[in-house]
């Protein structure tokens, strides 16, 4: 399903939109299903949970987070 085949949701507002995507989660939340999680990001988050186990107080300033971001645009 894509967003244009939906007309009604393209015309939304922003706000309008923002909140048609809380009440999707909020209905993806309630229906209490098990979505599989991709093995990658299972092991993704391992490597970033051991790298701060080892370096916990290896950390970027505010400052220093969005210069690195700005340098990657």
């Amino acid at each position: 399903m894509h967003l244009k085949d939906i007309p009604q949701v393209v015309q939304l507002s922003i706000p309008e939109k923002i909140l048609l995507v809380e009440e999707l989660w909020e209905s993806i939340y309630a229906a209490e299903v098990d979505v599989a999680i991709p093995h990658d990001h299972i092991s993704e988050l391992e490597n970033r949970l051991a790298r701060h186990r080892s370096h916990p107080y290896d950390l970027l300033s505010f400052e220093d987070l969005c210069k690195r971001i700005e340098s990657r645009k």
